[in-house]
């Protein structure tokens, strides 16, 4: 080997031994960092005109990385927020059946209502009853309400949610936009990206949280990002996501769709619909579960008015009207096994049984309360005072079989206490579930997460002996210059 040779090999190998001790500072230095991949000088062996080995050649700086386990991740991420999404708006609505708060549930409330209205059928002309009937009959409407409320706020809560859903997806993907034009770019110079790289997986994991997303990798480092639905969410440019919040909401509110590119992806209107991510979680909680909830307790309200609704005593064949528990459409009963959306917020109790508002307490005992002045309504004539059969009748009425709308999930033969129990069932049944789940997916994407950090990250144990090593290979080009300078300080004296 010609001593130019030989200066050539010690000279490059010294550049590529500062470059490898520069990523391995890198690392050290990037261990800690979420999402930071180890970081490799990729060398070849470079060659002189002759064809003869001349030392060392940096090609660049490579990263490791697993796109199986990355897209394991990316899924496991957005299901996992999907079902805490859900959990939390279950969690809320749970409140409306356990009885720590200020209201009891409306099943609590119904076995509230049959005790006291058993207390007062066995002593029909106690005025103490009597309030104390008239008074449950109240807490069982306001019951209603309260519930119906919450469930209306857990509503407009996801809605708003959704709304903030969607400002830090656009966010994300204007960084995707632009971390992707460096990477790109960078990789068409030869630039190192590694770094680059790393950020973008952490814009992607993040906007996997919000929603549910596949990527394409493309020529030069480019990569393109679809909904879980297939709608393309970026592809060389951020695609635009909208959506209308709506502010105030009842039981009739129909929510706005999320907005991908032109194509609704969740709500009602959605046409290609996402399946995973806080946004997917948030519309199922808003659309879908807590209007689930609202027309069971709908339909506990319609059975409430129905069980004691008032018939015609003159069997003359006048309709049933609302009687102790009424509504705005009164005097008429909602139509049997159909769902009334909003009776829950719209329940009350018949100002005809209240005292405070011009009624009489004896029409709970009665009957009549439909229209005092219609005596075909009127259940005891004679005004009889121990008359206890309309109050005997109305509690078994609250035991009593009748048919209820089979959409909204429950069983449709049930007694109105069973039915009412049944609803606390399914609100406690989901949310054990969805416990259970987000519990297992929390583990799935733990151990997703570590098994790729196994597999990408740094280990200082390794980059502290790799550092040992480019010390040693340094110091040994460094001799190799202080031989070649030696010799050529000898060949200069003999030629003197």
């Amino acid at each position: 080997m010609s001593l130019s040779v030989a200066l050539q090999v010690a000279q490059s190998a010294l550049a590529a031994r500062q470059t490898e001790s520069s990523v391995v500072a890198r690392n050290i230095t990037g261990a800690q960092d979420p999402g930071y991949s180890r970081k490799s000088v990729m060398l070849s062996t470079a060659y002189t005109d002759s064809g003869q080995a001349g030392g060392l050649r940096v090609n660049g700086v490579s990263r490791l990385a697993d796109s199986a386990l990355y897209s394991s991740l990316l899924a496991s991420t957005s299901t996992g927020s999907s079902q805490q999404a859900i959990l939390t708006g279950l969690g809320r609505l749970a409140e409306t059946v356990g009885d720590t708060g200020l209201e009891m549930s409306p099943a609590a409330r119904l076995g509230e209502l049959q005790l006291s209205l058993q207390n007062y059928a066995s002593d029909p002309n106690n005025i103490v009853m009597a309030q104390e009937t008239l008074q449950t009959a109240k807490n069982m409407a306001e019951s209603l309400k309260s519930s119906s409320a919450l469930v209306q706020d857990v509503r407009a809560n996801a809605d708003a949610d959704m709304a903030t859903s969607v400002k830090d997806i656009n966010t994300l993907l204007g960084k995707l936009e632009d971390l992707n034009s460096v990477i790109v770019k960078g990789t068409q110079s030869g630039a190192d990206v590694t770094d680059a790289l790393d950020s973008r997986d952490q814009v992607l994991l993040s906007l996997s949280e919000e929603i549910g997303i596949t990527t394409l990798d493309r020529a030069n480092g480019d990569v393109v990002v679809y909904t879980d639905s297939g709608v393309t969410l970026f592809e060389t440019t951020a695609r635009s996501v909208t959506f209308a919040p709506t502010t105030v909401y009842d039981a009739t509110t129909v929510g706005n769709s999320v907005i991908v590119d032109g194509v609704p992806v969740s709500g009602p209107g959605a046409i290609m619909p996402i399946s995973s991510g806080r946004l997917h979680g948030l519309a199922e909680l808003r659309d879908t579960t807590a209007v689930s909830y609202q027309n069971q307790l709908d339909e506990v309200a319609r059975g409430l008015i129905e069980a004691f609704a008032e018939s015609d005593q003159s069997l003359g064949g006048n309709p049933d009207q609302a009687g102790l528990f009424t509504w705005s459409g009164a005097p008429a009963v909602p139509a049997t096994a159909t769902l009334s959306v909003g009776l829950a917020s719209d329940i009350i109790v018949n100002p005809n049984a209240d005292p405070d508002q011009g009624g009489s307490l004896d029409r709970i005992r009665d009957g009549g309360l439909s229209d005092p002045l219609d005596p075909n309504y009127d259940y005891n004539p004679a005004n009889a005072a121990g008359y206890s059969d309309r109050l005997q009748e109305l509690v078994g009425a609250l035991d009593s079989d009748r048919t209820f709308d089979p959409a909204v999930g429950l069983d449709p033969d049930a007694s109105l206490l069973g039915f009412a129990a049944s609803s606390v069932s399914w609100v406690e049944s989901g949310r054990k579930t969805m416990t259970s789940n987000v519990e297992i997916q929390s583990v799935i994407v733990g151990r997703t997460a570590e098994n790729l950090n196994n597999t990408k990250g740094v280990n200082i144990d390794e980059e502290l002996s790799l550092l040992l090593e480019i010390e040693r290979a340094y110091a040994a080009a460094s001799r190799l210059i202080t031989a070649v300078d030696s010799m050529l300080d000898d060949l200069l004296a003999a030629a003197r």
